[in-house]
Order: C-alpha cells, then sequence, then structure tokens
C-alpha cells in the first residue's frame, strides 16, 4: 500500500470491522496503518494463516476480512468456504499480488466478494473495506477485465440460461444492473426502490442461481446473455 492514508468521517452508526489476514507482517502493518486512522473502521484482528483467519473471525465478528490467497496451515482459498458459512457472514475480500493469477477466479467462485491488488494506494483499500461492508462488490479496476474474460469462458455444471429461469422480472432487472457492476444504492435509485429491498432481490438471486456472491451473480447475467 503506497498512499499516504487520510482520515474519514465518521460513519452512520458503529464502525466497520475488519479482520486482517496475511502471513507477511509487513503487508499487515502496511493495512493497519491506513485503516487505523480512519474514523468509521476498526481493525479488530490479525491471522497469520486461514485457520487463524477461520477462528479470530468466529470470535471477533467482522464485518470484512481481508484475506490473502497465500498462506500457510490453511490458505486463502481453503479458508473461504469456511469462512461464508459462518453466521452472520463475513464480506471476504481477497488480497494477491498477481492480477491474473487464476486463484482470484477460484475464490470469486467459492464466495468471495471480491479481490484487490496488495499494492493499490491507500484511498483504494478504504473504499474497498466500505463498499464489501455495504454488500458491494470489490474489484481492482487494473485486472477486472481479464478475471471477467477467464470466468466467462469456464463454463459451469448448469447451462447459464436455466439458472436464471427462475428469476421474476425484477430480479432480472437487479440481476443485470449486477452485470453493469452498480452498488445497491445505485440499483435503488436507478429502480426507484428502497436499498432494502434490493438486497432481499439480491439475496433471492443468489439463492435461485447458486451464485457464491455479487461478482459471480454479475458474471452470469453476461453468461445468460442478459446483458444486451
Amino acid at each position: 500500500m503506497t498512499d499516504q492514508a487520510n482520515s474519514a468521517g465518521s460513519a452512520a452508526g458503529s464502525a466497520i470491522r475488519v479482520l486482517l489476514a496475511d502471513d507477511e507482517e509487513m503487508i499487515r502493518h502496511a493495512i493497519r496503518l491506513i485503516l487505523r486512522h480512519v474514523d468509521d473502521i476498526d481493525v479488530v484482528g490479525e491471522a497469520v494463516n486461514g485457520a487463524e483467519a477461520v477462528r479470530l473471525t468466529a470470535e471477533h465478528r467482522p464485518d470484512v476480512v481481508l484475506l490473502d490467497i497465500r498462506m500457510p496451515v490453511l490458505d486463502g482459498l481453503a479458508a473461504i468456504e469456511p469462512l461464508v458459512a459462518l453466521d452472520p457472514r463475513p464480506q471476504v475480500v481477497m488480497l494477491t499480488t498477481f492480477g491474473d493469477d487464476e486463484n482470484v477466479t477460484r475464490a470469486l467462485r467459492a464466495g468471495a466478494t471480491g479481490f484487490l491488488l496488495k499494492d493499490e494506494g491507500s484511498q483504494e483499500l478504504i473504499r474497498a473495506v466500505r463498499a464489501a461492508a455495504a454488500g458491494d462488490a470489490v474489484l481492482s479496476p487494473g485486472v477486472t477485465g481479464a478475471v471477467i474474460r477467464r470466468m466467462l469462458s469456464g463454463g459451469g455444471a448448469a447451462a447459464p440460461e436455466s439458472r436464471v429461469a427462475g428469476l421474476t422480472g425484477r430480479e432480472r432487472e437487479v440481476l443485470v444492473m449486477l452485470g453493469d457492476g452498480l452498488s445497491n444504492p445505485e440499483i435503488s435509485r436507478r429502480l426507484g426502490i428502497g436499498v432494502g429491498t434490493v438486497k432481499s432481490h439480491v439475496r433471492s438471486i443468489l439463492e435461485k442461481t447458486g451464485c457464491g456472491g455479487r461478482v459471480q451473480a454479475g458474471l452470469l447475467a453476461h453468461q445468460a446473455g442478459l446483458m444486451g
């Protein structure tokens, strides 16, 4: 993380609880230094491997887990499934050094909210934490295209068209907007409905289509030919 962090204004309600999981002390230290100066973000724990990340997440109940892909004992990819199975479910953002790493694709399919390059600037990190806490996808702009192309070329167990067949008309509208990368507030404004209603539609879409998260749902919209 290269940029100097700026303090952000307090958000309404409690601070966003974040857990860091990376086996490199320097990376954890850099992220901690950035986030500690942000009023609406609170780092509640640090883990050096995936197993510890799962244990500390169950203990501290963070809203967001920043999870390195490559770690000892239990790597980040293997940690995603037990993390997203927790109740309440944390938003998992993968940290990676390589934007074209195929492991990022596997992480998104497993239910990660998105991914962030470790050398992103401080403001991008802060925005990513806030977006993840709000339930929005987190995608590093510099590598999004390559990852999307890889995921779209990958095939699934069921045809994309059959996976979206059970969606209502409104859910299809929301799915298309997920495909456009819109956040919940943006979808709310576009459709003239409440953010809570948008969240309900997103949950229903994920359940009906078997998608692990917003990113996967957005890609499904492309695969199913809904994007026009």
